[in-house]
């Protein structure tokens, strides 16, 4: 037998393990790529449900509590439960 560092695989061999080797690192790039955005889409999330919860809180000054629909913009008051039914 040869010594080892005698052998060599072919180039053919050389050239699929060097494209297949590519294409992980590819898609490792992709991934973190995707990664970035999704931390940056979550962020944004965040950022519009705060908003959110700030007109929240100005149209309950404006209107108390009320629920909105989304549809068309009418509102409905929300009931509120009277001391009899908070102690039971």
């Amino acid at each position: 037998m040869a010594k080892t560092k005698d052998l060599k695989i072919t180039d053919q061999e050389l050239k699929q393990i060097q494209e297949k080797v590519q294409l992980i690192n590819q898609v490792q790039m992709q991934i973190g790529g995707l990664e970035l955005q999704k931390t940056t889409m979550i962020g944004q999330i965040n950022v519009m449900q705060k908003d959110l919860n700030d007109l929240q809180i100005v149209l309950e000054e404006k209107y108390g509590k009320v629920s909105v629909n989304l549809q068309d913009g009418t509102i409905r008051e929300i009931p509120q439960e009277d001391e009899a039914d908070k102690k039971d």
